[in-house]
């Protein structure tokens, strides 16, 4: 493996640094670590003070043009492993674009929605009822980032977990805004009513429009699943149920359009 004294010196990249052995397989990571692939993803989680990483692959042009652009270098406490783009796909998900770069690291720590209400600042919070397709929750998480949401909230059951396909899906977000995982969903939103939040539900039989339904103070965002929508229960822990004014030629948005359109909406509203 080539020395980390060969790379250019810089200041380092902010991401804690540890040892692990190395894992091959399809996109999953070796022993207690997750696999991330891709440009924005790894570079993400070598910024992110929070994150553990664990080892590094890439192409020398991919690793140069990473450190270039934030005038930087690994930590040396970072097994860095170079490969050509061919040898990289045998580490990742059939078919995934790594870029040159793949990141065994540690899951994030979780977090904890009392913490997320206490910094929240009045700040929207999205919370998705049984969205199980990582494309769609990676997604979801970068419009959470355009929008400076203050959390994405899931169920610890009807969700997946953290991925290399997710976390290239959130293009980096998955770094920047805080996933709560909770065991109730309805307690949660409970605790979101008690903070002052507005718990809107999106539903194509809502009776109310958006953006009309919008309030002027806090808003959670409320989706559900494709096709199923929201559960009995989690509806009826919803201050409204509203729909988005789209065209009666297609019957529904995939939830992650719907998300960003909705959150959209809160940042434009007036008032």
């Amino acid at each position: 493996m080539p020395r980390q004294d060969d790379q250019p010196k810089g200041r380092a990249l902010r991401g804690r640094a540890g040892r692990n052995r190395s894992g091959r397989g399809s996109g999953r990571g070796s022993a207690g670590a997750i696999r991330l692939w891709g440009r924005h993803a790894v570079e993400a989680a070598l910024t992110n003070p929070n994150r553990d990483a664990k080892k590094l692959w890439g192409t020398r042009e991919a690793i140069q043009a990473m450190l270039d652009d934030h005038d930087a270098e690994l930590p040396a406490s970072l097994p860095v492993e170079y490969a050509q783009a061919a040898d990289l796909g045998r580490l990742v998900a059939k078919d995934a674009p790594h870029q040159g770069l793949v990141l065994d690291c540690a899951p994030l720590d979780d977090v904890v929605l009392d913490d997320v209400l206490d910094e929240a600042e009045g700040r929207t919070i999205v919370v998705l009822d049984s969205v199980t397709d990582p494309h769609n929750v990676g997604a979801i998480l970068r419009s959470c980032a355009a929008f400076d949401v203050a959390a994405l909230v899931t169920q610890d059951r009807h969700a997946p977990p953290e991925s290399g396909t997710l976390a290239k899906s959130a293009s980096g977000a998955l770094e920047i805004v805080p996933w709560v995982r909770v065991v109730n969903l309805s307690r949660a939103l409970e605790r979101m009513s008690e903070e002052g939040y507005w718990r809107i539900g999106l539903d194509g039989d809502g009776k109310a429009v958006f953006p009309a339904a919008l309030p002027s103070g806090p808003v959670a965002l409320v989706l559900g699943a494709e096709g199923e929508g929201l559960r009995h229960n989690v509806a009826q822990h919803c201050d409204s149920i509203a729909r988005l004014p789209i065209a009666s030629a297609i019957e529904s948005l995939n939830v992650s359009n719907a998300a960003a359109i909705a959150l959209y909406a809160v940042a434009t509203r007036e008032g």
